[in-house]
């Protein structure tokens, strides 16, 4: 009874408080749309029907006399850089010496939020900063969710209680993230009973469960919304190259100050080793973790400002939580902040934040992954058995934390983001959060104009939509499937991937031969990923196959397995649209294959079986194992091949794909020698019995061969879920 009392007194006064805050918001909301209006105007879009080519954004590049803006760095900072310049008529250009978005900006924890976290430091410490920081990101927060609705939507994110108490404080915390926000706030956040909270999320531990609150966050396919952002930027003028490296700094004399100032650079193109010079008025360095290599090309007595940190996200089934709704572990045990959230119909937990040196390829360690799982243990029911087996993909990117040179404290780290203009006049944008990419260009391209005098009127890009969101509905993909007969869930993929792009990627989808679906071949069976994505891939400047699992589609960040599957028939379709040659088409595979292995947690699953020395099977168990085993080498050899396991399906009058049966024996062959012994099938049941390993198809395979399932139809291996 108390405790109501106090809960209601809360609720009463912050309901008070609510409307006074709400109204002055809406007031200040209405007058910033006054002010957009009137900044907005009609803006040209050059390429409205088709985007130029790779080459021919090469051949501007070379070409072009000189440009207002060079942008380096193709993430979502830089990418909206460029956007922001070219929609105010600046002459722009940007490279980037990977893929757009390959680098931080494709490997985020996927929300678009303002940072409840921040908002709970800067009330405890009366952080002015903070406070700014958190309102200027939930503004952008709105902003995004308008101009890219087919990437982006609200989730509702549920922070559950345990102890009485915490109820209201973090009630009126989660409230006060909700004024702050004001007329942009998503949704009100509001309490749930323990009843109701279990009923909207079953998995949730029950014992001791008080309640919940429930608030609500953007959330978006990030490595398609940099993209998006790029692809806007070269429909609106901008000259964009990806895998264009920039080599060295071009510089000339000031003649009346007698400085030297940064004039362009000296760029690469990755793809043909061509070198050739691009000029600018002004250079942006937009490049993340590594601003300070070109800090450094700039001046190389420059002191580093750039404080890198890994994050580590793993991906686990569907499953793990409801399709709608997330999870928010407010203190963890080293008192950091976890998110379990559902995207793309998987699970996404995490992340680490853990000191780490730059570099181009993070690779996810063990003890993170480990870390993950024994922090969302916490918070699920015992009936739920979190296995290291069921993490399907895992990924590490790198937060560009940052020192301000500017300041007279210049080691500590700078909460927000810093614009830095060199004597030389390079101007360097740092740290940040994806949510605020675009103010941070805006902030980035006033730096630009003051300093070099460029032509220039305010920023317009609040309000502009991105690739794809003009002509997007919620209801688009019931057209897709009336109009091209395509599978609805393939449909809903298109729309929410592409928007109103999407009918071009349909237009281009191959006649499946069967009755329904009548066009869109999957690349694999379970995801709604299609051929014709492969050839629009390239359209949207993918070079390699890497460019097309890891960021065009998002197969490698949600399966490892399943787009290592996927592989070969993606880059047989690239190498016939970019008529590349057998040894090319081997070089691409090997190269994902390699990207999955290293940076995608295919690694850490093959380290995890190897480890597994011990095989901790009962006596029982392992005679059955040996068994089965021995079901399948018939004399004895202590080893089976695909030649032992196609004999024995012969015998149930089953057939498997040699390649697949290949594939399925690789999983487990841990010496690579063609062959599984009894040791490494028997260190396979240990790490399964033991949940290391789930849904492992030589496993599953031998199991059903040994039931005699033959009766039952076809000898099923695909993947239930599981796992790296």
């Amino acid at each position: 009874m108390a405790f109501r009392k106090i809960l209601k007194g809360t609720l009463v006064g912050g309901g008070a408080a609510a409307t006074i805050f709400g109204v002055s918001q809406f007031f200040e909301y209405r007058k910033n749309q006054a002010r957009l209006a009137e900044a907005q105007g009609e803006l040209q879009m050059p390429f409205k029907d088709a985007l130029p080519t790779r080459e021919e954004q090469l051949s501007a590049l070379r070409n072009t006399e000189e440009f207002d803006v060079l942008v380096v760095g193709g993430g979502a900072t830089g990418s909206g850089c460029a956007l922001d310049a070219a929609t105010r008529n600046l002459k722009t250009a940007l490279v980037e010496r990977s893929d757009f978005s390959s680098g931080t900006s494709s490997r985020s924890t996927k929300l678009i939020h303002g940072g409840v976290r921040y908002l709970q430091k800067a009330i405890m410490k009366l952080d002015y900063e903070q406070y700014m920081m958190v309102k200027e990101a939930l503004h952008e927060r709105a902003n995004l969710l308008e101009i890219a609705p087919h990437l982006s939507a609200p989730l509702p994110i549920m922070l559950p209680v345990y102890k009485w108490w915490q109820m209201p404080y973090y009630w009126a915390g989660i409230k006060m993230y909700d004024l702050v926000a004001g007329a942009q706030c998503l949704k009100s956040s509001y309490i749930l009973s323990k009843n109701k909270a279990l009923e909207l999320f079953p998995m949730l531990k029950r014992d001791k469960l008080v309640g919940a609150i429930v608030y609500y966050d953007g959330q978006h396919n990030d490595s398609r919304m940099n993209l998006a952002i790029a692809l806007t930027a070269a429909r609106h003028g901008a000259a964009v190259a990806n895998y264009t490296e920039v080599v060295h700094l071009l510089k000339k004399t000031d003649p009346k100050t007698g400085q030297e100032k940064v004039c362009g650079a000296r760029c690469r193109d990755a793809v043909t080793g061509q070198e050739f010079d691009v000029r600018a008025k002004c250079v942006i360095n937009a490049t993340g973790p590594f601003t300070d290599s070109l800090r450094k090309m700039d001046n190389q007595k420059t002191a580093n400002i750039c404080q890198p940190s890994a994050g580590v996200h793993i991906v686990i089934p569907g499953y793990y939580s409801p399709d709608n709704m997330g999870l928010l572990d407010p203190a963890t045990s080293d008192g950091r902040v976890i998110f379990f959230l559902p995207w793309e119909k998987m699970t996404i937990a995490g992340t680490t934040d853990t000191p780490t040196e730059v570099t181009a390829h993070p690779i996810p360690m063990e003890e993170d992954i480990n870390f993950i799982l024994s922090e969302v243990r916490n918070y699920l029911s015992p009936d739920v058995e979190v296995r290291r087996g069921d993490v399907l993909a895992a990924w590490s990117g790198i937060r560009p934390l940052v020192t301000d040179p500017n300041s007279k404290d210049t080691q500590s780290i700078c909460r927000n983001h810093i614009v830095n203009v060199s004597s030389s006049g390079m101007i360097t944008i740092a740290g940040g959060k994806w949510t605020t990419y675009r103010s941070m260009a805006e902030e980035t391209i006033d730096a630009a104009v003051k300093a070099h005098s460029l032509p220039a009127g305010p920023s317009r890009t609040v309000g502009l939509m991105l690739e794809g969101g003009k002509d997007w509905t919620p209801t688009l993909y019931i057209r897709l499937v009336q109009d091209y007969g395509l599978e609805n869930e393939v449909a809903q993929h298109l729309a929410a991937t592409y928007g109103g792009r999407a009918f071009e990627v349909a237009k281009m989808a191959k006649v499946t031969g069967k009755r329904w679906p009548i066009v869109g071949k999957r690349l694999v069976s379970e995801f709604p990923y299609i051929e014709s994505e492969v050839q629009y891939a390239i359209k949207e400047y993918a070079c390699t196959a890497i460019d097309v699992i890891a960021r065009r589609t998002r197969l490698g960040f949600l399966n490892v397995q399943a787009a290592d599957e996927a592989l070969p028939r993606i880059v047989e379709i690239m190498a016939r649209e970019l008529q590349w040659s057998e040894e090319k088409q081997k070089e691409e595979l090997e190269a994902a294959k390699t990207f999955l292995y290293m940076e995608m947690g295919y690694k850490a699953r093959s380290e995890q079986l190897s480890k597994t020395t011990e095989i901790s099977l009962s006596p029982p168990e392992v005679a059955r194992y040996k068994k089965r085993f021995y079901k399948f080498d018939k004399e004895s050899k202590g080893f089976i091949t695909t030649l032992d396991v196609q004999r024995v399906l012969e015998k149930l009058s089953l057939q498997i794909d040699e390649n697949a049966l290949h594939e399925i024996l690789n999983e487990v062959d841990l010496n690579k020698n063609g062959q599984v012994e009894l040791d490494e099938f028997l260190q396979l049941m240990s790490a399964v019995r033991r949940g290391q390993i789930s849904d492992s198809r030589l496993a599953i395979l031998m199991k059903t061969a040994e039931e005699g399932l033959d009766l039952r139809g076809p000898v099923s291996v695909d993947r239930s879920g599981g796992g790296v």
